[in-house]
């Protein structure tokens, strides 16, 4: 089966291929429903370059694969839209467009006939007679609603065995049928079908119930007691988690799993990522990526629609959990020089220089997402499952004017160093830093 990764921006395109995906799938400003998430910047001229230059990287060891998702409910207007965007669509490397609309399915498979069309989930594929349908119409691959049990997919493979099937396996679910949610709209203005959607589904709310008899006298309902009072989630689902269950979705004709998270971070991206990777290629092994997927954030875990509903028939009755705090990540620096706080020039060679040990790994740039205080231990990880555990003594960050201050805070430049004893292995590009998530 392969294994399909969000990438709502370049840089989470390489986390999920340095983590183990073999393909991706990416959004276009003004056409994805992820209008939120670090969609590409196409405003960026060098952008298509920047993606295929990814792509080709991390196909040297293996094929990747990269999907554009095209997913949102098209108007006559968004139509031509895409109509004026297809010179620009036609620069990016991608093997394929993930689509929910017909028409721009048309406008798309005109302009590129070579290319592979998967049917987006929101066009609420339920059954193998229109599955086969969209199999005619030109469709390779279908994912099909979320709402199916796997005895309903099985039946449209058996029926339709020459279309692939894609089945999200990780992930926020929605209460809405297929994502056809207007709460978000209703709301706050912004439409979940325009790809704006303000997940109002997440909220805590009240609820009252009153009696026919006793107007006035409203008895709330309230399912526990959160950080902000008595509200309740009644309208937020349970996040998927399949990890566990990959054999069975072989056994029922999937060809591609998929974990959501466009918008999430690139922690959640490498992490969810590696754990699937682990349990693909290892199925008789235990997991010891597992339990990462309580590291980052998410709610309930249940197995959606797949076995029964009775599952996602209960809301969550938790908000957003972690075990862990994400705390950077080690990116390329591509400077030479650095401007310090005096406005001098300085060599990046020489400020490692100052730093340079053999009780300390070499310097790298780390790109700080929350500030730390470095009286923490913290725990430096990285896709191959290196693991180091790293006490205060045993690591230290310094800025442009070689300062080792007692709290990192993000939005600076830091370099980062671990003693060796701690962490024998160099510290590479795409490797995580976190901290243990403080208790409520």
């Amino acid at each position: 089966m392969e294994l399909l990764s969000p990438a709502g921006s370049i840089e989470k395109l390489r986390y999920a291929y340095r983590y183990g995906a073999d393909a991706a799938y990416i959004g276009l400003p003004l056409f994805s429903l992820r209008a939120k998430a670090e969609n590409i910047d196409d405003t960026d001229e060098g952008a298509p370059e920047k993606i295929a230059r990814v792509k080709s990287f991390f196909s040297l060891e293996r094929q990747r694969k990269l999907y554009c998702a095209v997913n949102i409910v098209f108007h006559d207007d968004d139509l031509r839209k895409l109509e004026s965007a297809l010179p620009r669509i036609a620069e990016y490397p991608f093997d394929g467009f993930i689509v929910s609309d017909t028409g721009a399915y048309d406008i798309l498979r005109e302009a590129f006939p070579d290319k592979e069309f998967h049917l987006s989930t929101q066009a609420d594929c339920t059954n193998w007679r229109a599955a086969r349908h969209y199999l005619r119409m030109g469709f390779s691959r279908i994912v099909p609603g979320r709402e199916l049990s796997l005895d309903e997919i099985k039946t449209i493979k058996d029926h339709v065995p020459e279309l692939e099937i894609e089945a999200f396996v990780h992930g926020a679910m929605c209460m809405a049928y297929s994502g056809r949610c207007f709460i978000s709209s209703w709301l706050t203005g912004r439409s979940a079908n325009q790809g704006d959607c303000a997940h109002s589904c997440r909220w805590h709310y009240k609820v009252y119930i009153e009696e026919e008899e006793r107007k006035g006298r409203l008895i709330p309902v309230e399912t526990g007691e959160t950080a902000h009072g008595g509200y309740t989630l009644i309208m937020s689902s349970r996040d998927l988690n399949m990890v566990d269950h990959l054999d069975d979705l072989r056994r029922a004709g999937v060809d591609s799993i998929k974990i959501e998270g466009r918008m999430k971070s690139l922690y959640y991206v490498a992490l969810t990522t590696r754990a699937y990777r682990f349990a693909l290629d290892h199925p008789s092994i235990d997991n010891p990526f597992k339990q990462d997927l309580e590291a980052v954030s998410h709610r309930e875990f249940d197995t959606g629609f797949y076995y029964s509903r009775n599952g996602m028939d209960t809301s969550t009755s938790l908000s957003y959990q972690q075990s862990h705090l994400f705390i950077g990540s080690v990116e390329p620096f591509t400077s030479s020089f650095l401007i310090n706080s005096l406005g001098e020039e300085i060599p990046v060679a020489e400020l490692f220089a100052r730093f340079s040990s053999h009780e300390w790994t070499a310097p790298v740039f780390m790109d700080l997402k929350n500030t730390v205080s470095l009286a923490a231990p913290l725990e430096l990880l990285g896709p191959e499952g290196e693991f180091f555990s790293l006490a205060p003594s045993d690591y230290r960050f310094f800025d442009i004017d070689g300062n080792i201050p007692e709290k990192a805070n993000h939005g600076k430049i830091w370099f980062f160093q671990a003693r060796r004893a701690a962490c024998p292995a160099d510290i590479q590009l795409q490797w995580l830093l976190r901290k243990q998530a403080s208790r409520q």
